[in-house]
């Protein structure tokens, strides 16, 4: 019933709201670990964990990929800090690439990499790295470009099915057209998995004589690389890829496998040297070290990814395979030309070097990401948009639907981006911003359905990575020195 007489409040909510930055040092990690209590960490499944939880990491085993990551990641950030980190477990499989199969999974079971799809609703934590240490180097070939030399005769008109005779390998499909007798098209419908070429079967054809054609092999892509993309956009996460690491051609040749994406950050080309339970020092993957430099740099702004994370030092480590020499002032130095392809690079110290970056221990630098456009080159300008578009996400959702679109709203609403965008530009986490509302994209009939267009540019500080300091000598201090000895020596005619 209204109230007759008397006064009432309502509270309209019609006010800017606070805002609070999203977390962006979760770590999601993918991996093998045979020695896990499956009830704690079940196959195929998100499960969140702290790397500072010693009894849920003992249940983890003692072997395994995400194991090591955890050890990578813990021994960077140190103790006195815990990364937040969501597993996903998979089968181990007899040789790498089932294993990579396991990975992939699949997003209509929700396995594999699909798993960290879950991870938001189910444990409240959304991964903002996704990794699978030791698992995106491998690469396979199969059945490429198809030459026809000679198309044959006599054959039978029709669309056939390819077969393969000999070769090292197998998975291979096509298909082949006959026209007026003769080889018109191959099309080569799966490219299966191969060391050696197979030769091509037309006999599927009747009385088809004469053919010489043949397939080459191409370099395919790495799986997991392949099918990361389309998860790393969904959860605004981001990934460190490791490559080959027995050859710079190998590393390079798989490189340009790789998505052209913002989300890959600094491909790495070796692995790291750390000692095991006896003393021994052995190789491991090296993205979670990267990753867990990440996770320490946030730390240090509460939380905002602003900073990048090369000329860092990395702990843990006894040392990289391969080491690239790195300097600083030769441009022909292995770490500059990696550097030039986008890759990150871990460097030792060395005392008495003027180009080296550390005088001890092993640093890392790695700034960029694999993105073709060249404003979101640097990985933690990528960040810095993804954090605070994600602001503004969870700022304005209390908006939607509650109020209607007025004047006092849309006020409301600018205000609210405006008290984040002052305090990030107070802080020197962004340069400068500027918001806006264009008249001409907000036409009555797009408010009539509840639309608005809003405008919001703002400008990430760029990493500090070239210093270019012109050297002239002086000739002017000469003059001034001719001057003073003479006024010294009591020798200076007045003009």
């Amino acid at each position: 019933m209204a109230l007759v007489a008397g006064i009432k409040h309502i509270r309209d909510g019609i006010e800017p709201q606070s805002v609070l930055g999203a977390d962006m040092s979760v770590v999601g990690i993918i991996g093998t670990a045979e020695d896990a209590d499956a009830n704690i960490f079940p196959l195929n499944t998100a499960v969140d964990l702290r790397t500072n939880e010693t009894t849920k990491r003992a249940a983890l085993g003692a072997s395994g990929t995400l194991v090591d990551a955890l050890t990578g990641i813990s021994a960077v950030i140190g103790s006195s800090s815990a990364a937040r980190c969501v597993l996903v477990r998979v089968a181990e499989g007899e040789d790498a690439f089932e294993t990579i199969a396991n990975i992939i999974g699949s997003e209509a079971n929700e396995t594999g990499i699909w798993a960290f799809l879950n991870a938001p609703e189910d444990l409240g934590l959304t991964p903002r790295f996704v990794i699978a240490p030791g698992f995106t180097s491998q690469s396979q070939s199969g059945l490429g470009d198809v030459t026809i030399t000679a198309p044959g005769s006599g054959g039978t008109d029709g669309t056939f099915a390819l077969a393969f005779t000999g070769g090292t390998g197998s998975g291979g499909a096509g298909t082949f057209t006959v026209t007026s007798g003769a080889v018109t098209a191959v099309t080569i419908t799966d490219p299966g998995a191969y060391t050696a070429a197979p030769t091509l079967d037309f006999t599927a054809s009747a009385d088809l004589t004469g053919t010489t054609i043949t397939v080459a092999l191409e370099q395919l892509a790495n799986g997991v690389c392949a099918a990361l993309p389309t998860v790393l956009d969904r959860l605004r996460a981001n990934t460190v890829p490791e490559g080959p690491t027995n050859t710079r051609q190998a590393w390079l040749d798989w490189l340009e496998t790789l998505p052209r994406s913002a989300r890959f950050f600094h491909p790495l080309r070796q692995d790291a040297k750390v000692l095991d339970s006896s003393g021994d020092p052995v190789t491991k993957p090296l993205s979670p070290y990267i990753v867990g430099l990440y996770v320490r740099q946030d730390y240090g702004t509460d939380g905002v990814p602003t900073r990048s994370i090369a000329n860092q030092s990395v702990p843990g480590l006894v040392g990289v395979t391969p080491r690239i020499p790195f300097s600083i002032t030769d441009e022909n130095s292995q770490g500059q030309l990696d550097i030039a392809v986008s890759a990150g690079i871990v460097f030792r110290g060395d005392v008495g070097v003027d180009g080296s970056l550390t005088d001890g221990g092993f640093g890392f630098w790695g700034t960029d990401t694999l993105a073709e456009e060249s404003e979101w080159l640097f990985a933690n300008v990528n960040r810095m948009r993804d954090y605070l578009e994600l602001m503004q996400v969870r700022a304005l959702r209390i908006y939607l639907g509650k109020h209607n679109l007025t004047l006092q709203v849309v006020q409301a609403v600018l205000n609210t981006m405006e008290t984040q965008l002052v305090r990030m530009k107070a802080l020197r986490y962004i340069l400068d911003y500027r918001l806006g509302f264009d008249q001409d994209a907000n036409t009555p009939e797009n408010l009539r359905l509840g639309y608005i267009d809003l405008q919001f540019e703002a400008e990430e500080p760029p990493v500090l990575r070239k210093i270019t300091i012109h050297s002239r000598r002086h000739r002017e201090a000469l003059t001034s020195l001719v001057r003073n000895i003479a006024v010294l020596l009591g020798t200076e005619v007045s003009a």
